[in-house]
């Protein structure tokens, strides 16, 4: 493929708001879970829970799409100088030709859970909540195309874990046609009890803080997160970091486990490196999906140890920000694309014993090293599995 420039990127999880926070905390090999203190089951695991979004107030013109994921997504915005850089794009090329595509898992579900809670005698949603566009499965978008003034094609992409990481798959595909010329990518999913109960009935959720790749690990932890990037031909941007590949499979093994050899993980893996040009050996840094499950930890291990030379550093940053599900994939590439910016590989944080099936490859503490090719993996339910290259401008 025709490598695209990511001229600007934003991210605001657990670790805090903007990707300085984000760069600190990881170069510190610092965590932001913390004890669940949200929802109504404070005693499942712990979260990574973003401070601020309950104080967040939306503009006047937006106050009909008030609920926690978008006030995350209205604070992730705020960032970074991003909507600076989106106004700068909509003055190039005009509003019609930037288009938005965002990934989610659950949008604003956490507010349709307050208006079942809230029927009234009628058994009807509470006034303040009887906003149908608000419980759609495109809120999200639909809240962000208005906030960022777009009027180009806007999409909402829901194949969970892997949802933020697929919409640089098809931002690519759409430059590609023509039919625009800058994509804002991102995702946005919150906490709400929706995700909690339903993990946990899954017996996914760890009573403690999630340790990807240790030997007794024993679940993940739910986290929050908002992220945007801008992609734009490379002309745009000459000296921004770069997509260099994309790589999508489905291995359909199980409604919510992975195949056990990785199948469709190495899929995935096969065509983002070949979009790239790209041979294994290239890659200096893997951002795993790493989410501390027993079966997706083993599957993903195995995938590294076959496919990459013992010199390439992977580790999962699901122990500083939690699993932030359809959010997962735009935070990993803001961390991929870190890594490439300042010259690190971050810890895997939370293991302390490691899973012997980990090869050489995996980096447990912070290191401070050129990385020039980075690749982050997404890997969603359903065997829902992405892959993204990324790579420095020459």
């Amino acid at each position: 493929m025709t490598p695209l420039a990511v001229s600007a990127s934003t991210v605001s999880s657990a670790l805090g708001c903007g990707l300085a926070a984000q760069r600190d905390a990881l170069r510190e090999g610092r965590s932001g879970l913390r004890r669940n203190d949200f929802g109504s089951a404070p005693w499942l695991g712990w979260v990574g829970r973003v401070d601020g979004v309950e104080a967040v107030t939306l503009p006047p013109a937006l106050v009909d799409w008030d609920c926690r994921n978008n006030r995350l997504a209205w604070l992730g915005l705020q960032q970074d100088g991003f909507v600076d850089r989106v106004q700068a794009a909509r003055e190039r090329y005009g509003a019609h030709r930037v288009a938005l595509l965002l990934g989610t898992s659950t949008a604003s579900i956490g507010a349709t859970e307050e208006a079942y809670c809230r029927l009234d005698a009628d058994g009807r949603f509470p006034v303040d909540l009887r906003r149908p566009a608000l419980h759609a499965p495109d809120s999200l978008s639909a809240f962000a195309r208005a906030a960022l003034a777009l009027e180009g094609p806007s999409l909402t992409l829901s194949t969970a874990c892997s949802s933020s990481a697929k919409v640089f798959a098809s931002a690519t595909r759409m430059l590609a046609l023509g039919l625009a010329d800058a994509v804002v990518v991102g995702g946005v999913d919150s906490l709400c009890d929706n995700v909690l109960f339903g993990f946990n009935a899954l017996e996914l959720i760890s009573p403690a803080a999630c340790r990807p790749f240790d030997a007794a690990r024993d679940g993940i932890s739910i986290g929050e997160a908002a992220g945007f990037a801008l992609l734009e031909r490379i002309d745009a941007a000459p000296h921004a970091p770069r997509l260099l590949g994309y790589g999508e499979a489905s291995d359909a093994w199980h409604m919510s486990s992975p195949h056990p050899d990785g199948h469709g993980a190495e899929l995935a893996l096969e065509a983002a490196l070949a979009r790239g040009g790209l041979r294994a050996s290239q890659v200096d840094y893997v951002n795993l999906h790493g989410t501390a499950s027993r079966a997706n930890d083993a599957m993903e291990a195995a995938l590294v140890a076959r496919r990459f030379p013992a010199g390439t550093r992977a580790s999962s940053t699901k122990g500083c920000t939690g699993h932030t599900l359809g959010a997962a994939g735009i935070v990993e590439a803001t961390i991929a694309l870190q890594a490439i910016e300042h010259g690190f590989v971050p810890g895997n944080v939370g293991a302390t014993t490691p899973d012997p099936a980990c090869g050489a490859q995996f980096a447990w503490t912070c290191e401070e090293r050129p990385v020039d090719v980075a690749l982050s993996n997404s890997f969603g339910f359903g065997g829902n599995n992405a892959c993204l290259v990324f790579g420095r401008a020459p």
